[in-house]
């Protein structure tokens, strides 16, 4: 077996100017190999709730199945996925259930969700797990900036169904552009986005939630996220501070990965 390589990671997040509370939440765990962001929505504070639930689920999962294969597949194995994407895919599954569960079991829950991008890293690739419109991209050198999830959002699924440049470009500034189509604990079962990519040495990755991209071009993350010689910690500082600075409204949450060389 390949010897893993080497991983050094970091996230920030800020309340933004306007909302009394921060309902993003972060994962960085790099003995686990695991990382992830949540975002959460709801009144009555719930949407910090469903985020950190969902967080909870997700480690609580992986860390389980780290070591040993003594534990349970309540959603059964999927044989198209590599044994690294059904624990992440598990993963998720459990926390939508446990914050449908939540939702369903206190009033001022009603309507609570939460969207999330994770990452468990492979020896040499990872996987990505997402619900909802947090993403995850990859900037590796001499490439542009890969984004490697797509949003769950109404815009993007009409534009899935729409073969015209114009329409793309109305899209993005239609009024409906920042409604979700599928979050986690709206129903008891969701749809799970998971996929596998390659990793090499040098490759930076970024997770983070919509107050983030929803202010940065892609060219924004790939000035902020490649500069040399900066740690994850610089970087997400960084990436969070410019999102502020440019007017983001929301909470905002940026979480970076260097991948080093194998050990």
């Amino acid at each position: 077996m390949a010897s893993p390589f080497a991983l050094i990671a970091a996230g920030r997040t800020d309340s933004g100017p306007v909302r009394r509370t921060n309902e993003d939440s972060t994962l960085v765990d790099v003995y686990l190999r695991l990382f992830a962001v949540a975002d959460g929505m709801g009144g009555h504070n719930s949407g910090e709730i469903a985020s950190r639930l969902a967080v909870e689920s997700i480690v609580g999962f992986v860390s389980r199945s780290h070591d040993h294969s003594d534990f349970s597949w309540p959603y059964g194995i999927d044989s198209a996925l590599s044994y690294q994407a059904n624990r992440l895919r598990t993963a998720i599954n459990l926390a939508n259930r446990r914050v449908f569960r939540a939702a369903e079991s206190h009033d001022d829950y009603t309507g609570m969700g939460s969207t999330v991008v994770s990452m468990l890293c492979g020896p040499d690739s990872v996987i990505l797990g997402h619900v909802g419109d947090s993403r995850a991209y990859r900037f590796r050198p001499g490439t542009p900036c890969e984004q490697l999830t797509v949003d769950d959002t109404w815009v993007v699924a009409m534009m899935a169904q729409s073969d015209a440049d114009a329409d793309a470009d109305a899209m993005r500034d239609h009024p409906m552009k920042h409604v979700l189509t599928n979050v986690l604990g709206s129903k008891e079962q969701t749809e799970i986005h998971v996929a596998e990519h390659s990793a090499q040495a040098g490759d930076r990755f970024l997770l983070c939630s919509d107050g983030l991209h929803g202010v940065l071009s892609s060219e924004d993350l790939e000035r902020l996220v490649s500069a040399a010689g900066d740690t994850p910690d610089d970087t997400a500082g960084r990436l969070v501070a410019e999102a502020l600075a440019r007017g983001s409204r929301d909470n905002v949450t940026a979480l970076v990965i260097h991948i080093g060389a194998a050990g």
